[in-house]
């Protein structure tokens, strides 16, 4: 159980120290990668829905090839050298792959913003998390769009990552990463990216489908027992699950939605065109800026539980499997 130990230390300090801006971010050298490759890949391969597939799956693979091999290799060489060493980088690796900590101080940064009346603040640091146009939201819109934020990223940055690293330590947590890191980029459904980006946005909704399902039952759990309506949010996310362009965000969302009484979704300005997406939830309340805290608490508990169970089950499938040995 090796690796459980080295995920809690990992959690731990992701929730103290966050996303230190002195530390390069893997992320930042795969995106890198990625927006280097695309270029690259443009020039090699003419435009067509069918030599643009070809070249973005190319791309995908070169990117989540390199992404798992180069911390294998690094990891290989620090355990071959000692054990302390090994146990120490992969620490580290795993503590930068998880983002509950940042995810919780971009979202209370807008809730100060808010609190101290600076609305255009808000709008900005919104900015920051959502991929939607920020400029022109009344409050009400940041705070929901804040929630559904929250709730979405609390699979993508925390649940999923988790998940793969206790499978496969921190070079399948890279190798997840760089996955989620490649649909951010180039997995959207527009007239850029449509054929560019299906391979990535394909193996991230693979990847995810378990994720997303154990973060949206948890969030029925954590409303539970932080005295939050967990009937209502087990109601929402039965009913509402689907009611996202994504085959995965609407349980999470769907479960948040439920447990805070929000309607959540609805249509949203990206890039100076509406899209037309579906409402999530019911109506019950008018979004408060108090919903902010009150979704991240909920994350934290979520991603705790999380923790807490997929070590337990961890543990539970090597023991069997080694009682099977004997």
């Amino acid at each position: 159980m090796k690796i459980g130990f080295m995920i809690i230390i990992a959690f731990i300090l992701d929730l103290i120290f966050k996303d230190p801006k002195h530390i390069p971010h893997p992320v930042v050298m795969i995106g890198k990668i990625i927006k280097y490759g695309e270029i690259s890949l443009h020039k090699i391969f003419r435009k067509g829905a069918v030599s643009e597939t070809i070249a973005g799956t190319i791309l995908t693979l070169f990117v989540i090839i390199i992404s798992f091999i180069i911390p294998y290799i690094i990891l290989s060489i620090c355990y071959s050298i000692n054990m302390i060493l090994g146990i120490s980088v992969e620490i580290f690796m795993c503590f930068q792959l998880l983002a509950l900590g940042s995810l919780k101080e971009a979202a209370m940064k807008i809730y100060t913003e808010l609190s101290t009346g600076s609305l255009n603040g808000a709008r900005k640091n919104l900015s920051h998390i959502v991929g939607r146009d920020t400029e022109n939201l009344d409050e009400k819109s940041v705070i929901k769009a804040s929630v559904e934020s929250v709730a979405e990223n609390t699979s993508d940055g925390v649940i999923a990552p988790l998940f793969y690293m206790l499978i496969g330590g921190a070079s399948f947590g890279m190798l997840y990463k760089a996955v989620n890191t490649l649909d951010s980029m180039i997995g959207y459904k527009n007239k850029k990216y449509q054929y560019f980006g299906k391979a990535a946005a394909r193996l991230d909704d693979i990847l995810n489908i378990i994720p997303a399902r154990i973060t949206g039952f948890l969030y029925v759990a954590a409303a539970l027992l932080s005295g939050f309506n967990y009937k209502k949010s087990y109601a929402i996310l039965i009913r509402d699950r689907w009611n996202h362009s994504s085959p995965n965000s609407g349980y999470p969302e769907a479960a948040m939605a439920g447990a805070l009484g929000l309607q959540l979704g609805g249509p949203a300005l990206y890039s100076g065109e509406i899209v037309d997406k579906k409402y999530i939830g019911d109506d019950d309340k008018e979004p408060n800026m108090e919903d902010i805290p009150k979704a991240c608490m909920l994350m934290t508990i979520v991603s705790v539980l999380a923790l807490i169970l997929m070590i337990l089950a961890k543990f539970a499938v090597l023991t069997v499997i080694n009682y099977g040995l004997q």
